[in-house]
């Protein structure tokens, strides 16, 4: 249980913030960009779900879990190695990328093949779901850059950010009337 009574504590006025294992790094460390990249994600599905929680109820409880395993993966990503504290350290599952991938299928087969690519918009809940789509493209580019330079990331925490901007595209046009109201990309419209 997490307990904040204290919402600011000084510590990082000089620039540095604490990752879960006590470490101190600067607030531009790439693997505090790759975490509050995340962070920014959560905020956009929360903004679709002010939405879907009127629209689609099945959706917004697709997306509660999603905002809490945005938080399992966050957790994950603030352990820069295998420290441990008493209560265990945190991270992804197969089993939460496993469950992702089953409601994509599932979302997915309401919609009919695409024929051109999709612009962000239609409804509210589908363009802040291309909104959160594109700010998790970014969280995957920075854990994989996080990866790359030889930093532990969990594979199944890398798999899971994937599949997630995956489930967030196929979301929005399910949320825009199961692809009816998707705004169609026309080539060359406007030369």
């Amino acid at each position: 249980m997490v307990v904040l009574n204290k919402i600011y504590t000084r510590t990082g006025d000089d620039g540095t913030t604490a990752l879960g294992s006590g470490q101190r790094v600067a607030k531009y460390d790439l693997r505090v960009e790759a975490y509050g990249t995340l962070d920014e994600t959560n905020a956009a599905i929360g903004l679709a779900r002010l939405h879907t929680r009127i629209s689609d109820l099945a959706l917004d409880a697709m997306l509660a879990r999603i905002q809490n395993d945005l938080f399992d993966l966050g957790a994950d990503l603030c352990f820069p190695d295998e420290t441990k504290d008493a209560r265990g350290r945190l991270s992804v599952t197969d089993a939460q990328v496993e469950r992702l991938e089953a409601e994509i299928d599932a979302l997915n087969h309401a919609l009919t093949p695409l024929r051109s690519f999709v612009l962000p918009g239609g409804s509210p809940e589908a363009s802040f779901l291309h909104l959160a789509r594109t700010i998790s493209r970014r969280a995957e580019r920075l854990m994989v850059a996080l990866a790359a330079k030889g930093d532990p990331v969990g594979e199944a925490g890398l798999r899971y950010v994937n599949r997630l901007s995956d489930f967030l595209f196929v979301a929005a046009r399910f949320a825009n009337d199961k692809g009816k109201g998707d705004v169609l990309w026309v080539k060359g419209q406007n030369r």
